[in-house]
């Protein structure tokens, strides 16, 4: 399969998570524990089942690596290409009846986020790219290209979590920088909207891992956008614990 066939492929198989996350939304769900003490639902575990086996399905020979399997305890290993899929970023959000949740699936090729598609289920959208090809944004209004932006005359608007809102390291980094506002989501919704060209900047202070980070960072690429460490490194893929480090993202330069 090409590039375009694997997006297709992850974009439908996304859309079908997300139809299966809001009937289990709608009927009424328990949160458990994991054993590092974040929430999980029904919800990510349908998800994940539903993408994975999508996925080895139409594509057998790239592996799948996802967050619920990882979490369950299965030894899973990076490859020069493979699949990091999150089955239900944001379950948080989710579990508290907020719409920032999304689907992510990912294609790590060599290191480095290939292509992505990320469903917001709530919002009816999704986002698709192909690093080096371009991105795409389909909703109740159509389908089409999306593009970052350069930052407005009337300063940035930053994407911040809503689980660090009262961070110290938030208006530090921002010291100096002229700033419009501050709008604080959850999930990889806030990667989609500086896609989309609605947002600049979005730094992350806190923990996340390599399958939040895999198709929002594709789809963010493709549109334009790039996403560093604070050094300006890359993330890289295929670390071990799959956990990333701080990270920013970008707008257009």
């Amino acid at each position: 399969m090409n590039d375009a066939e694997l997006l297709a492929l992850a974009a439908r198989l996304a859309q079908s998570a997300a139809a299966a996350i809001l009937t289990i939304r709608d009927a009424g769900f328990a949160v458990e524990r994991k054993e590092d003490l974040s929430p999980v639902t029904a919800a990510d575990r349908l998800a994940e089942a539903i993408i994975t086996e999508g996925l080895h399905q139409a594509a057998p020979g790239i592996p799948v690596v996802g967050e619920e399997a990882v979490s369950d305890g299965a030894e899973l290993a990076a490859a020069p290409r493979y699949w990091l899929v999150d089955p239900l970023d944001g379950t948080r959000e989710f579990a508290a009846g907020r719409r920032e949740f999304t689907v992510n699936i990912g294609l790590i090729v060599e290191g480095r986020p290939r292509l992505g598609a990320v469903a917001l289920p709530a919002y009816g959208e999704l986002f698709t790219g192909i690093v080096g090809q371009g991105a795409w944004k389909q909703d109740a209004s159509g389908h089409r290209r999306i593009q970052a932006r350069r930052v407005p005359e009337e300063g940035l608007t930053v994407m911040a979590s809503r689980h660090y809102a009262d961070d110290p390291r938030l208006p530090e980094f921002l010291a100096g920088r002229k700033v419009q506002r501050i709008v604080q989501i959850g999930s990889a919704t806030k990667f989609c909207r500086l896609a989309e060209g609605v947002a600049d900047l979005y730094p992350r202070f806190g923990r996340t891992m390599e399958w939040d980070t895999a198709a929002p960072e594709a789809v963010l690429v493709a549109a334009g956008g790039r996403v560093t460490g604070f050094d300006g490194s890359p993330l890289g893929y295929g670390k071990p614990g799959w956990e990333n480090l701080p990270f920013v993202c970008h707008g257009a330069e």
